[in-house]
């Protein structure tokens, strides 16, 4: 699959199950994001390891990589929703990222 093609999967499931039932703005939708960037630091500083993938009594994946992977998910299903192409943005940054400088010519 392409990102593209799981965009428009990721949108299309949350939109089945309710996530777009009224408008959310996209300042909560940005928030949203953070949290779940938040959850994954929780989860480190409970010493959970990058990879370590832990399950729920219900099955549900838990764990550094679930939510940055929640995080992804979000962050399609919002592209999706404005008709923005993730695929095609991240194959232009990514050129222009490798033509930036060592660091983008900064000391930190």
């Amino acid at each position: 699959m392409e990102v593209k093609e799981i965009q428009y999967a990721v949108h299309k499931n949350a939109k089945e199950h309710g996530w777009w039932e009224g408008e959310r703005s996209f300042g909560e939708q940005i928030a949203l994001c953070h949290s779940e960037l938040s959850e994954a630091l929780e989860e480190a500083r409970k010493g959970k390891g990058f990879t370590e993938t832990y399950y729920r009594e219900d099955g549900k994946p838990e764990g550094i990589p679930s939510e940055l992977a929640d995080c992804v998910i979000r962050i399609m299903d919002m592209c999706e929703h404005y008709g923005i192409d993730l695929q095609a943005m991240l194959l232009e940054k990514h050129e222009f990222n490798k033509s930036r400088p060592y660091k983008h010519g900064k000391e930190f």
